[in-house]
């Protein structure tokens, strides 16, 4: 057979080994792996001789602004920094304007991203008004939910715990993923009001505002509601060590809950807000270094599942405010995560089998991808972050492709760098250069998504079946 490409003697890196091989591409698909020089021709070679070759990176977390914010980012920039980052698929939020809270705006939203380099997901909004949309999602073709417990940007309305409830009810027949906001909206608005009229406006008071609390009882009271009614959950952004005893509690009670992280959380703590002021500002916000140490500890265990980005670009103007509660929450993170976390890899925090597992493996299988992305093997998508574990580079803002021109890694080098990116066996970055041509390559993830069959709990006691009355 006659490959299409062939890249030549990389080290492929899998969640438990790595070997020496050659990875044949035929038709956007792996073909084969196999020893080097046993696998044929190809129209192209590429010799990835004293390099790594790994899955590309799944980002089930990214905000890319389209509809409504667009001065931000788009759908281009976004998924022009995931190509550029390593990472071949992405997952995007329903925080737009308008939200994703139907399949009217869902079909706005499919349109937005022709424009995608990478693979996607979308998601969907679960809020208190929508509750009679949901199926018309599901149907439609979302590939997860959002629910916000708490506000963000957006300020989409937190719903009651009795909407929740019943979107729980509704989405566990599909079976697919809820992520979750994990924050207690009610806490936080309360901490704020009073912390403003104290005079508080400094950036520490952003923690004082979000306390450990919030996220540990909004995880715990998800937790209860998924296990009533059989749905999935993932909670996002896990930034406290408090809130990974409730997610140990439901996963070793059966519950059908993961947990993922940002770098922000893992490499930074509340010693950097004096340096780095506003920019700083994410919800929930970075705390204390023993937070980081219980969620390194959290990802060594399995209770947190995956490494996430929470992407969430605004402008330098929105980001840098003399008061805290005025700047935007959030910072680009898609481009910079592979690097970031690949440099833990070169100080020999994590090895990059562990770095496979967090960024590619548990995404994959933990939102229905597996084992057609996720993996190096034949027969999955030619979705590959080839890396150079010797080469350095800093990390500079300007320099990087999404819209938000600011990051609180700003000058930060870092070692280990994906040089080149393919998605579904096409290059959409090589030679650390993004591959323009490749604009429109992405497409959604709908037709290769299979989630498990869903185990349904009390439905004798859904709303919908009360609501039909006795017999």
């Amino acid at each position: 057979m006659m490959h299409d490409l062939l890249i030549t003697g990389g080290t492929v890196v899998t969640g438990d080994s790595r070997s020496v091989a050659d990875v044949a591409i035929k038709d956007g698909l792996i073909a084969a792996v196999g020893q080097p020089g046993t696998l044929g021709s190809a129209t192209e070679t590429l010799d990835a001789t004293g390099q790594f070759v790994l899955p590309g990176a799944i980002d089930v977390h990214v905000h890319f602004r389209e509809p409504g914010y667009t001065h931000k980012e788009d759908w281009e920039t976004g998924t022009a920094a995931a190509a550029m980052g390593g990472t071949t698929t992405v997952f995007e939020m329903p925080n737009t304007h308008p939200p994703t809270r139907s399949v009217v705006e869902l079909r706005q939203k499919q349109e937005a991203a022709k424009k995608a380099y990478v693979d996607f997901g979308l998601y969907g909004l679960l809020a208190e008004d929508n509750i009679d949309e949901l199926q018309g999602l599901i149907d439609g073709g979302v590939n997860a939910f959002k629910c916000f417990m708490g506000n963000t940007f957006g300020n989409l309305p937190s719903p009651s715990t009795g909407a929740m409830l019943e979107g729980f009810e509704i989405v566990a027949r599909s079976g697919l993923r809820i992520s979750l906001h994990a924050e207690t909206a009610s806490i936080m608005a309360w901490r704020q009001k009073r912390l403003v009229e104290a005079g508080r406006n400094d950036p520490l008071a952003h923690i004082a505002a979000r306390p450990a609390v919030v996220a540990a009882e909004a995880v715990a009271r998800a937790a209860i509601l998924a296990e009533w009614t059989g749905a999935r959950v993932h909670v996002l952004h896990i930034s406290s060590a408090l809130e990974l005893g409730p997610l140990r509690d439901a996963k070793a009670r059966g519950v059908d809950i993961t947990g993922g992280t940002c770098p922000c959380y893992l490499l930074l703590d509340s010693s950097d807000y004096a340096r780095l002021g506003s920019v700083i500002r994410v919800n929930p916000p970075v705390r204390d270094a023993a937070d980081s140490e219980a969620i390194w500890a959290a990802l060594k265990d399995g209770t947190v599942d995956l490494i996430e980005t929470d992407h969430a670009p605004h402008t330098l103007e929105e980001k840098t405010k003399s008061v805290i509660w005025e700047a935007d929450c959030g910072f680009p993170g898609v481009e910079t995560q592979m690097p970031l976390m690949l440099n833990q890899v070169s100080k020999g925090r994590m090895s990059l089998e562990d770095y496979v597992r967090y960024s590619a493996e548990a995404p994959a299988k933990r939102f229905g991808l597996f084992p057609v992305k996720g993996r190096i093997a034949a027969g999955a998508h030619a979705d590959i972050a080839v890396v150079d574990m010797a080469r350095s580079e800093t990390i500079r803002a300007a320099g990087l492709q999404s819209r938000g021109k600011v990051t609180p890694f700003e000058g930060e080098t870092v070692t280990g760098i994906p040089i080149h990116t393919l998605v579904r066996g096409r290059f959409v970055q090589r030679d650390r250069t993004l591959v323009t041509g490749a604009k429109g390559h992405g497409r959604q993830v709908t037709d290769i998504q299979k989630m498990p069959t869903p185990v349904l709990h009390n439905q004798d006691q859904t709303l919908a079946s009360v609501l039909r009355g006795p017999g």
